[in-house]
């Protein structure tokens, strides 16, 4: 029997492990979420939304200009009716 000690190996000892995360990979899935065109349409275009922006607007530009004063009896009664509820 020869023994020649300079053959190239062909044996990968980590293929079967490589081939199993390839195989795993292979089968993920992934999620994916969809907004429909009206869902879009209702948020940009809400109502509420505007009065909001709109009353915003109107507490900046009172601010910048000095003329926003605030009610401290007003302030008051909605703690005492938050914590009251």
């Amino acid at each position: 029997m020869k023994i020649n000690p300079f053959q190239p190996v062909h044996n990968n000892p980590y293929k079967k492990q490589i081939e199993k995360q390839a195989a795993v990979e292979a089968t993920k899935k992934s999620d994916k979420l969809e907004i429909s065109k009206e869902a879009i349409e209702m948020q940009k275009g809400s109502r509420i939304e505007l009065e909001r922006e709109e009353k915003v607007k109107q507490i900046k530009e009172q601010l910048a200009s000095g003329d926003y004063h605030v009610d401290p009896k007003k302030v008051a009664s909605k703690f005492v009716d938050f914590w009251v509820k």
